[in-house]
């Protein structure tokens, strides 16, 4: 489960620059994204080491839920905006639903793992 952490990782900084550069730089906020991937890519590239994979495969469950329940509040501003209505930032909106849907992904992959491997080891 570590490279595919490595890859949300990287799908978050890439996310957190695009969004970052797309609003001109306005707000250092939109680099939020950004921050969470390296830390996620960091705890993945930790995940490659026998010694420390539990750890951070744990901490990278705690990291990815924080995000997502810190992202989930701009889907319904995206979808407001998809449907025509005025949004206040729209950009904001869409990174921080972008994050959610990574984020979920990656926990939900997480936790299906990890329970998967947790049954395993108690029935063996």
């Amino acid at each position: 489960m570590a490279q595919p952490l490595i890859g949300f990782g990287i799908a978050l900084i890439v996310l957190g620059l695009v969004a970052y550069f797309a609003t001109g730089m306005a707000s250092v906020t939109a680099l939020i994204p950004t921050f969470f991937g390296i830390v996620i890519a960091g705890l993945g590239a930790a995940a490659l080491s026998d010694r420390f994979r539990r750890s951070a495969l744990y901490g990278s469950l705690a990291v990815g839920t924080l995000g997502f329940l810190g992202s989930i509040s701009g889907v319904p501003p995206m979808i407001r905006y998809f449907n025509g209505d005025d949004v206040a930032r729209p950009a904001a909106s869409i990174a921080q639903s972008i994050m959610a849907l990574i984020t979920l992904a990656m926990v939900v992959m997480l936790a299906k793992g990890l329970l998967g491997a947790r049954g395993r080891s108690q029935a063996g």
